[in-house]
């Protein structure tokens, strides 16, 4: 099976500070946002963005890791936050590729029970495939597969890349 490469570590670096510009004009008057990543790309992405916005902004980052089983979306959703710590606030839930949207749906049905300012979603790969009516507010690609494609992000320190598959 060919590998190839989408986004290089460069070419992730500067998405990953788009988005991060991208999510402080949206969230500009906020004083507080919490970045949520879903394990376990998601969550390392989340940090990415998370240390782009602290270079960027005065906006205190609230890190939160969301685990849910990704190949059993009914399964409960946990978050590494207390109810109180996001409450009434901002939140940008991170994953590292959208596929058909399921699991970008389940998370966001986990936030619903607690009063929020907003919800807004992040990706890097956009696969445009979706099954479910989710929108991505920021990300780094659109890129239009075929269902047979795969879409994997590999972080590795100085070495991350993106390729289809």
């Amino acid at each position: 099976m060919s590998k190839t490469t989408i986004l290089n570590h460069t070419e992730i670096a500067h998405k990953v500070r788009r988005i991060a510009y991208q999510i402080y004009e949206s969230n500009v008057n906020e004083s507080e946002v919490v970045v949520a990543g879903i394990a376990d790309n998601g969550y390392i992405l989340a940090q990415k963005i998370a240390l782009e916005l602290q270079k960027i902004s005065p906006i205190k980052i609230i890190l939160c890791k969301v685990k849910m089983d990704k190949s059993n979306i009914f399964e409960p959703v946990t978050i590494s936050l207390e109810e109180n710590d996001y409450q009434g606030k901002s939140l940008i839930l991170v994953d590292d590729v959208l596929h058909t949207g399921s699991v970008l749906m389940y998370a966001v049905k986990h936030f619903l029970n607690v009063p929020l300012k907003q919800i807004k979603t992040a990706v890097l790969v956009d696969r445009n495939h979706k099954k479910f009516p989710i929108k991505v507010d920021f990300k780094g690609i659109s890129l239009s597969t075929t269902f047979q494609n795969r879409v994997e992000v590999v972080f590795l320190n100085e070495k991350d890349e993106a390729y289809l598959i």
